[in-house]
């Protein structure tokens, strides 16, 4: 159950109009490493949980929290745009407000579709997908998951911090960057947990005997020079077992043959070489 305060989780208002930036501020909110992409991945993860209360609840916290980042960004972006297309018009064209929004920089779906709110859409007014999101059913993938997601958004925040100086933005963004540091650690801590019981590799039940095992620790040299060898020469993994590194790796299966398809396909059929 959800419940709704009528409180913002922390301020979200500039100290001055800007459609630009709220432009820029659509992609944290509905981009793929955006507040609606985590919201709904800790959502999901959490729900799929079975019978791992303390990572359910740990997921599901910072979910709902993430429920009120969503709201904080949306009513930023609302404040961002208040007065947009005058101000647009004042700039470009006085007889077609969406031409000046254009003009301007500003998103012009924020004048035509959303009524100068935000919108579930990145900056350039691409869609939010669930294609953005991952729960598989395994806390370790999705943890590591997390953990990636947490820094891609807090590097588009931290982008965004640099792109203003309005002081109500940065404040917002600040308490943002905030968050990210404390959600990637916390993602960490269980991820540490996890690997303790389940190992270092996802996913940790497969029998080793379903691997070629000789090729499981090798790197192999697929592009030119050797830059690459000393990640793991001489070194151990993190499973304990030794890396090996391979200069010139050979093929190790045959030339492929394929068997001519029926007629009924119309394929091109084999023709003798000349």
């Amino acid at each position: 159950m959800f419940t709704h305060s009528k409180k913002l989780q922390y301020p979200a208002k500039p100290d001055r109009p800007d459609p630009i930036m709220a432009r820029r501020m659509q992609e944290i909110l509905g981009g793929q490493w955006g507040e609606m992409s985590v919201m709904n991945m800790y959502l999901f993860q959490g729900w799929n949980a079975r019978g791992n209360d303390k990572y359910k609840d740990l997921l599901l916290d910072t979910a709902t929290e993430e429920i009120g980042h969503v709201e904080m960004i949306a009513t930023m972006i609302g404040h961002l745009l208040e007065g947009a297309p005058l101000s647009a018009q004042e700039k470009a064209v006085d007889s077609d407000p969406a031409l000046a929004a254009v003009m301007g920089g500003m998103n012009p779906q924020h004048a035509i579709v959303s009524g100068l709110g935000a919108a579930p859409r990145d900056s350039n007014g691409n869609p939010w997908t669930s294609n953005f999101i991952v729960s598989s059913g395994n806390l370790l993938a999705d943890m590591r998951m997390n953990v990636t997601a947490e820094s891609q958004g807090r590097l588009q925040v931290a982008r965004l911090y640099e792109m203003t100086d309005d002081k109500g933005i940065k404040d917002m963004l600040g308490f943002l960057l905030a968050r990210d540091t404390q959600h990637q650690l916390q993602w960490m801590e269980a991820i540490k947990e996890l690997e303790a019981k389940e190992g270092v590799i996802v996913p940790g039940q497969v029998p080793e005997s379903y691997e070629v095992n000789e090729v499981s620790h090798v790197l192999y040299n697929f592009s030119e020079g050797e830059d690459s060898k000393p990640v793991v020469d001489g070194k151990t993994a993190a499973d304990e077992k030794t890396f090996q590194y391979v200069e010139k790796p050979e093929a190790m299966g045959e030339k492929p043959v394929l068997k001519p398809t029926s007629k009924e396909v119309y394929n091109t059929p084999p023709y003798d070489s000349i």
